[in-house]
């Protein structure tokens, strides 16, 4: 028998060399110039645990930084000697190939980088939900089939279900029929016909409260465990644990908010947006990615089938059918006017005719009588566009907007001494925020500085009294129940949104996107201040208003009625009586491609300090089409904001153009930094 050998024998024994012993790494590291892969060597002691996927720890500048093995190969292009991984943090392939490729054509789309799509995309491990064992998948009973079909009611969609069953990729814009969660039950049924075709489903909604009514439908359609809900305020334990169920293929059904568009659903066969004008469905951390623009690049990229729903349209979705990219869903004028609410706007000629002071009211005559009306038999909806009290003041006499007249506050102490220097701004400078009420016996505040100005006087007229400009829900709320004292009020807004409600005689105060489900629908409803929605400096304006009506609308009984504060001849106000979102889509798409604005082109903005805003359109190399709109600026702070416009098949040479300059300012170390957005929400 051999003697063991020594470890002076073996020091020097050469070790045998891994297969595919270079490792490349997305390294966690924001920096444009930098957005590419690492190679790295493999040590033997790792070749088992260092596969593709991996979370991994490597040197980078002289630190350790966390990042992710993408692939494994037999060399490198690098000419200098390679480092080592240093560790592999977890075992578990948490960033699949198909995510990946996703991550970087995200990336490209938005100008952004791929550690920042990383990000979004593959949420913080948690090692003890990692480490707990896989359950068992244990056979589901089989779930009953509906016995009629949310489908049925549109004359394409039994054979848009039929398609997801066969294993095809049909793209639809789907217009849903107004009834209070019928749209949750067609998307649980769509998700259950992908899944019968042997693939995986995947359904983005804008807030936790549809997920919540979403989630409900999806347990009826595909029985308990068939399907994972992911949203934000499960915590990252919860979520995560839910998250590796998707990744190691225990489950094929997705519902969640925006992040969960990445979510790594295995043989992904069909990818789903509800409502995608809501903007919670826009990304607020870099690159700024839109979930619809995501799910589209994803079903592009997988061959994947995809719906996109809702009760209005927006002019994205409109362009998709315009370029016959997907074909539309909707149903029959007469199932249509069957299920819609009866909209009665107090503008109308013979309702000014019968109230004189109907222009002027808050709540003119016609719209008491639906709410009393409609409280004999349920509750009633009052949609109220601000949040607060009376969020906007004026000056009871000269109607002047009421502003902080108060220093603003200094960071640094204050020494006490007579002898203090004047606040920033130079002497007699003021806040100039827009003062607010929080209740009715309450002095006004400063909504910027949050200072109580007591003994405020107005600086035109010297008036200390004060009238409200707008009127928000809680005050809203306060007057109804004064007019209506032996009904409950309900609100629902930001300090806590309500989900369902009881089907009891209430009344219902709720800011748009908020409001309640009651089963059965309300029995009336009032939109009030719809100025303030179409009065916005938006692009989107018009578009807002009408898809926040119709969600309210939606949850409406059967010709139920509707009174909305607005003029009939408005546009936005004849598609809500008319309940044809489409025409109104189709009418706003005309007009920004005759005008310019997204999605008839692509379109960036560059928001910085003036002179980095101006170095950096003075650097780039744009597309020669390329026009280029300001600077202006954006606030009273020195930012400035350029908008670059370009049609849109340049629109991946501009994002090109963006990230090329973003990397020239970053190896540069420029201070200023120019946030670049892509097709941003609000142009204007």
């Amino acid at each position: 028998m051999r003697p063991p050998v020594s470890s002076k024998e073996t020091k020097g024994a050469p070790v045998p060399a891994p297969e595919r012993p270079v490792a490349r790494v997305a390294v966690d590291n924001p920096l444009p110039h930098l957005d590419r892969p690492f190679d790295y060597l493999v040590p033997a002691s790792m070749h088992e645990t260092a596969e593709p996927g991996v979370r991994v720890r490597v040197r980078f500048a002289g630190k350790l930084t966390d990042g992710f093995l993408l692939e494994r190969a037999d060399e490198s292009e690098h000419e200098g000697r390679l480092m080592p991984l240093e560790r592999v943090v977890s075992a578990e392939r948490v960033l699949t190939p198909e995510i990946a490729g996703l991550a970087r054509a995200v990336a490209d789309r938005y100008a952004g980088t791929l550690a920042d799509v990383l990000r979004l995309a593959v949420p913080p491990r948690h090692a003890k939900a990692e480490s707990e064992p896989s359950e068992a998948e244990e056979p589901q009973p089989p779930v009953p089939v509906p016995g009629e079909s949310a489908w049925k009611a549109y004359p394409t969609g039994p054979s848009f279900l039929d398609a997801l069953r066969g294993g095809r990729a049909p793209r639809a814009v789907w217009s849903a029929l107004p009834g209070a969660g019928g749209w949750a039950r067609a998307m649980a049924e769509a998700v259950r016909a992908t899944l019968d075709g042997g693939r995986g489903a995947l359904v983005v909604v804008p807030d936790g409260k549809d997920v919540a009514l979403a989630d409900g439908e999806f347990e009826q359609a595909l029985g308990p465990g068939g399907h994972v809900a992911l949203t934000a305020d499960l915590g990252p334990a919860e979520r995560y644990r839910r998250w590796l169920k998707v990744l190691r293929g225990q489950v094929r059904a997705v519902v969640g908010t925006r992040a969960a568009m990445f979510a790594p659903v295995a043989e992904v066969g069909l990818v789903a947006i509800w409502d995608d004008g809501d903007d919670l469905h826009a990304e607020r951390l870099a690159p700024y990615p839109h979930a619809r623009e995501v799910l589209g690049l994803r079903a592009h990229r997988t061959g994947a089938a995809m719906l996109i729903g809702g009760y209005a349209r927006t002019a994205e979705a409109t362009q998709l059918v315009a370029g016959h990219w997907a074909r539309p869903i909707v149903a029959a004028r007469t199932t249509v006017r069957s299920l819609a609410p009866r909209v009665r706007p107090a503008g109308e000629d013979a309702e000014l005719a019968r109230d004189q002071a109907a222009r002027q009211a808050r709540l003119p005559s016609l719209a008491w009588r639906a709410l009393r009306h409609g409280l004999e038999s349920g509750p009633v909806l009052v949609q109220v566009p601000r949040r607060g009290y009376l969020p906007a003041l004026a000056c009871r006499h000269c109607r002047a907007p009421a502003r902080c007249v108060l220093p603003p506050t200094r960071i640094a102490p204050i020494a006490l001494n007579t002898d203090q220097e004047e606040p920033p701004g130079g002497p007699g400078s003021s806040c100039h925020g827009p003062l607010a009420l929080r209740g009715g016996h309450v002095a006004p505040y400063c909504r910027w500085c949050g200072r109580v100005d007591a003994a405020w006087r107005c600086p035109s007229c010297g008036s200390p009294r004060l009238r409200a400009v707008v009127t928000g829900a809680r005050r809203t709320a306060e007057e109804l129940g004064r007019a209506f004292p032996s009904v409950p009020v309900r609100t629902s807004g930001r300090d806590g949104v309500l989900a369902t409600v009881p089907p009891a005689r209430a009344l219902v105060v709720a800011t748009p996107g908020a409001e309640p489900v009651v089963e059965g629908g309300y029995a009336a409803a009032v939109l009030l201040d719809a100025w303030a929605l179409l009065g916005r400096a938006d692009l989107r304006a018009a578009e807002e208003a009408v898809r926040r009506w119709m969600n309210a609308a939606a949850l409406l009984r059967p010709a139920a009625e509707l009174v909305v504060l607005a003029d009939t001849g408005l546009p936005a106000v004849q598609a809500l009586l008319r309940w044809d979102p489409v025409t109104h889509a189709e009418r706003e798409l005309g007009d920004r491609a005759e005008l310019g604005f997204p999605p008839a082109v692509r379109m960036a903005t560059l928001t910085g300090v003036a002179s980095a805003v101006r170095q950096m359109l003075d650097e780039l190399r744009l597309p020669p089409e390329a026009q280029v709109l300001g600077p202006v600026p954006v606030d009273e702070s020195g930012q400035e904001r350029a908008m670059i416009r370009v049609r849109r098949g340049a629109g991946a040479a501009l994002s090109a153009a963006l990230k090329g300059a973003t990397g020239v300012r970053a190896a540069r170390k420029t201070p200023d930094v120019v946030r670049v957005s892509v097709d941003p929400l609000d142009l204007i």
